[in-house]
């Protein structure tokens, strides 16, 4: 899934950006090369949520170079040389791809040491994932461009120009696109409320939050997990009457651990007769596990996201001289987990660790992105004197629109790879995380 994901990502860069992108792409090469070197140096453990992490850093290292590209396109536009270019455009992208870095980094920082469990390595391998891509981006492609210009690839026709593009009026249609949100939002609640009144939860929780029951089976040899998969799991789902079954292979041996729902007497020893008669084995043991993320555990979580956003919206108000661009951000922030939130409740995707990895994944990615475009609107108010705010916001939207949806293209590809390739854990963590990016 990650080297189809990462296929696409940079056809997609070079078909769209010609020598840059070819740049950018030899430069995620060696961002994952670096990020596997780190990773194995600090002994850091992978988890889903730290694979959610490693995928949200990628598509923030694609974001940078994306940033920068489109500036060189514009600095192409008013006349100068393709070297001035490659320069200012470098320059002028820094501080929007510090700004968006370094408060996705506050968020890394304040979940590393608030956070716990599967929040902790999330927000260890984010924050290395951060570092990477900013020095593989600022550092690495500018090298690698500026050895392909010196090799002769100096005409502007391999960086392309940038074109005027009218300004959309994005603000005039404010109202309707409050509506929509609205409506998505809304539509969540209701669902929680529906679900909660008729006694399946106002949420599809996982054994994780749950609880359950751990069932361990020697079998009379030794199986692989697609054997497992194809023809155990689909046995025990019939039996029990639900279709999340995880499963944990015991090394060396032909032991595998099956835990399920929270199970009664009876189908006990329902699943005891069905390994009897399919695999003529007899389970060794069954046992009823908590919920390993516990009430506090949660609680954690929580806390650790409200001093996230708390910190990133005075970095924020501090950088850009006005506290309406935090409060706007955060709200922003609210939002898109809202709308993930209702897709959780409406479409009953099974909430459990994955739920938080996606959530902080989107979280991250959000004020990233939230930034790019407050970092134009910053620089236009300074150039557009006698303009109306509007105006200056529709314009600012305008000229990142580009860039906005290339970079959600890039993530999308990673993420929607998962959801093709992974296991049904990773299409859990996917298929959220894919609404949470459009």
């Amino acid at each position: 899934a990650g080297a189809i994901g990462l296929a696409m990502v940079i056809i997609f860069m070079v078909a769209i950006y010609f020598i840059p992108g070819v740049a950018a792409s030899i430069a995620l090469f060696i961002y994952i090369a670096l990020m596997v070197i780190m990773l194995d140096s600090f002994s850091l453990t992978l988890t889903l949520s730290g694979i959610a992490g490693i995928i949200l850093s990628i598509g923030m290292a694609v974001d940078a170079n994306v940033i920068i590209f489109a500036r060189i396109r514009e600095e192409l536009a008013t006349g100068k040389t393709v070297q001035s270019a490659i320069k200012q455009g470098f320059s002028k992208a820094l501080s929007a791809i510090l700004d968006g870095n370094i408060t996705t980094l506050i968020a890394a920082a304040v979940l590393g040491f608030v956070g716990t469990g599967s929040v902790k390595g999330f927000a260890q391998t984010l924050a290395l994932g951060i570092i990477l891509s900013m020095f593989t981006s600022l550092i690495i492609t500018r090298g690698i461009l500026s050895v392909m210009y010196a090799i002769g690839f100096q005409s502007e026709k391999f960086y392309g120009v940038a074109k005027e593009h009218k300004t959309i009026r994005f603000l005039q249609k404010k109202k309707l696109w409050f509506a929509i949100s609205g409506v998505l939002i809304l539509s969540g609640i209701v669902a929680m409320i529906v679900f909660q009144s008729s006694g399946k939860g106002a949420l599809n929780y996982s054994m994780e939050f749950m609880g359950g029951t751990s069932t361990t089976v020697e079998f009379s040899e030794e199986y692989d997990i697609e054997y497992i998969e194809d023809n155990v799991i689909p046995k025990i789902t019939e039996v029990i009457g639900d279709n999340e079954v995880q499963t944990t292979m015991v090394k060396d041996s032909s032991e595998v651990v099956f835990k399920t729902k929270t199970l009664d007497e009876s189908s006990r020893l329902a699943l005891d007769e069905m390994f009897e008669t399919e695999f003529g084995v007899t389970p060794k043991e069954s046992e009823s596990i908590s919920g390993t993320v516990s009430g506090e555990m949660r609680n954690d979580a929580i806390i650790a996201i409200v001093v996230a956003t708390l910190l990133m919206l005075v970095y924020i108000a501090f950088r850009f001289k006005d506290i309406r661009f935090g409060a706007s951000s955060i709200i922003a922030l609210s939002h898109d987990v809202l709308v993930v939130l209702a897709f959780y409740a409406i479409a009953r995707i099974s909430v459990g660790n994955n739920f938080i990895a996606c959530m902080l994944t989107i979280v991250g990615y959000s004020i990233n992105a939230t930034i790019v475009i407050f970092d134009r609107i910053r620089e236009n108010l300074k150039e557009m004197k006698n303009v109306s705010t509007e105006e200056i916001v529709n314009k600012s939207i305008t000229q990142s629109l580009s860039r906005s949806i290339f970079t959600s293209l890039t993530t999308f590809f990673m993420v929607a790879a998962l959801c093709i390739f992974g296991a049904s854990s990773l299409v859990e963590f996917a298929l959220p995380l894919m609404v949470g990016i459009v």
